[in-house]
């Protein structure tokens, strides 16, 4: 195993590099869940655990970072949503809370957001759907991209994790440092991705069941027993009006997301409704909804997000078993291809 450690060491040594961590593996930034206490376990040991502000005002970012900052000395990062009203401010309150990575998600930042971020010192990291905006956002002067596929829980893009590394990781790993997102829950699979140029990884569903998340028991649950088909994107029953895919499990509120679609388009063809307000109506029926299952455990109605990896998700572990046994996997693989094993 010695000779598979120090194939390891090598093959992510930028990742850790970047992130400052004895693994490059980074924690998904999900909403109601990457709070302190999972942020600082992830980071605690050896990870590298990322915020999620979502709809936080600054006042709470504040708060949330300092009382991370009191969990663990290790870095961490913060991730925020670019169509936030209060970008700039949270991106200041980064900044003056020294924080070490600021992770700019939900939609292609602007360049100014971008400069804005790097001026606080911070290292900056964007999600890249595609290799022509991964080339754009290199020219913007980002630190290092997420490349994550449709395999992923909550927003998700069109194209397979598998597919986006082929396309991108080629062309643009010699230039930053490319970590690699959804559908990761095996140590095998980070090696793959690692040989294929990847710095590192980024897993979110597999630490859902982390013992130290804060996330209700009915949610945990509803990861544990879920096959990985049942993680499926939210279903859109008219082009006409369009709904931003979403991957969860399916449960009741998806069924009757459904049957709410047929109910609003058929109010909007008889003229009850206008467009403009049919549509907002259909963006808001999902309002809530993650926070209902997350904190208050309803896994009936509310939105239960999960990448695919979620049929790799069988019991509550720390943080650190998770880890381990993700280490492991990954030296086992490739004892196995130096015929180690």
């Amino acid at each position: 195993m010695a000779s598979s450690a120090g194939r390891l060491d090598r093959l992510w040594q930028r990742g850790r590099e970047f992130l400052g961590t004895d693994y490059a593996i980074m924690g998904g930034a999900m909403s109601w869940i990457s709070e302190r206490h999972l942020v600082a376990a992830i980071s605690n040991a050896g990870g590298f655990g990322v915020i999620a502000c979502g709809s936080m005002e600054p006042a709470r970012l504040r708060a949330e970072i300092i009382a991370t900052q009191e969990q663990t000395k290790r870095p961490f990062g913060v991730n925020l949503i670019t169509m936030h009203p209060d970008l700039d401010a949270l991106i200041d309150v980064c900044g003056q809370t020294h924080v070490s990575h600021i992770v700019l998600a939900g939609g292609l930042p602007s360049a100014a957001a971008i400069k804005r971020a790097k001026d606080t010192g911070a290292k900056v990291v964007c999600f890249a759907p595609a290799l022509v905006l991964a080339k754009k956002l290199v020219r913007s002067g980002v630190d290092a991209l997420v490349i994550e596929g449709a395999e992923a829980g909550g927003h998700i893009g069109p194209v397979a994790t598998s597919v986006l590394a082929q396309e991108i990781l080629p062309v643009m790993a010699e230039q930053l440092p490319i970590f690699v997102a959804g559908g990761i829950g095996r140590g095998e699979a980070i090696v793959s991705y690692l040989e294929m140029g990847a710095a590192g990884v980024q897993l979110g569903t597999r630490f859902v069941c982390a013992s130290e998340c804060i996330a209700h028991p009915n949610f945990k649950q509803s990861f544990i027993r879920a096959a990985a088909r049942d993680a499926v994107p939210t279903t859109q029953v008219d082009p006409v009006f369009p709904v931003i895919p979403v991957r969860a499990l399916y449960n009741q509120g998806s069924k009757r997301f459904i049957e709410f679609q047929h109910d609003i388009i058929r109010r909007y063809r008889a003229g009850e409704l206008e467009q403009k307000e049919a549509q907002l109506e259909i963006e808001h029926y999902w309002a809530g909804a993650l926070k209902r299952a997350v904190i208050d455990g309803d896994v009936e109605t509310g939105s239960v997000m999960a990448g695919q990896s979620v049929g790799l998700v069988t019991k509550v572990q720390p943080c650190a078993e998770i880890l381990s046994e993700l280490l492991d996997q990954a030296l086992g693989a490739l004892a196995s291809r130096s015929g180690l094993a």
